[in-house]
């Protein structure tokens, strides 16, 4: 059982957003502060996550559509998805631990030594 329940978001039509295209100015992103996860799907369409974190979410998918290490991933027949939720300060290290650790992501710079706190994937 998960430490608690976070709601992953989707773009309109309820599909998953593109990394390189999802509105970054829309409203949803006012001030949200909370973990993302960028991923794409491999030959068996299964997601592998390339980059996960925190912060303010419309800052740092900013600074990871510049990002060549991540970019690089993204390809015309395998582009990368984006999802996000909020987390409550007191949550989101714990959050992006547990994530990290399970998700395993391709890029991953730092992430917190804290008490994991699970969580509920977005697949």
């Amino acid at each position: 059982m998960n430490d608690m329940t976070i709601n992953w978001r989707f773009c309109t039509g309820n599909v998953w957003c593109k990394l390189m295209t999802v509105n970054l100015n829309h409203e949803t992103f006012k001030d949200l502060n909370g973990v993302y996860i960028i991923w794409k799907y491999d030959v068996n369409n299964i997601p592998r996550t390339i980059r996960l974190g925190q912060g303010i979410i419309k800052d740092r998918l900013n600074t990871h559509r510049l990002n060549e290490d991540i970019t690089k991933y993204n390809l015309p027949d395998s582009e990368l998805y984006v999802t996000w939720a909020a987390v409550d300060g007191r949550s989101v290290d714990g959050v992006e631990a547990y994530l990290a650790r399970v998700l395993n992501p391709v890029i991953g710079e730092r992430f917190p030594l804290r008490t994991e706190k699970s969580v509920n994937l977005p697949w």
